[in-house]
């Protein structure tokens, strides 16, 4: 039994290294996609993809830390962190839907950085 209960405990954490990781990617897309918005013609159709990716990443990223956490396994500190994550993915999103630049770019480079800072930790 001890072992079962080890074993998915390990899943659940690596669920959520995965999409910690997932996360990271969408982000660092995101970061090539806007380089290519301002070069390319077909630049902004990817960029309005990946956001709509990079938050489903967000919330995956939720998800999997309360699926860690429920089951008696993890800290639910992961939980506030991927809460403030996706807050931070809505403000994010709503600073490129109004066209401000000077807010939208700082806070991507933020974002990036908190989830390499998350990926980093969860190693």
């Amino acid at each position: 039994m001890a072992t079962q209960a080890t074993t998915a405990q390990q899943h659940r954490f690596s669920f959520l290294r995965i999409t910690i990781a997932l996360q990271t990617l969408t982000i660092f897309v995101q970061a090539i996609s806007a380089g290519l918005l301002f070069t390319t013609e077909y630049g902004e159709v990817l960029h309005s993809v990946g956001a709509r990716v990079m938050y489903g990443a967000s919330m995956l990223y939720v998800l999997a830390a309360v699926l860690a956490w429920r089951p008696g396994g993890g800290s639910p500190r992961q939980i506030w962190y991927a809460t403030g994550f996706l807050a931070l993915a809505s403000a994010q999103v709503a600073v490129g839907i109004a066209h401000l630049p000077s807010v939208h770019l700082p806070l991507g480079v933020l974002m990036f950085g908190l989830s390499v800072l998350a990926l980093a930790r969860r190693r």
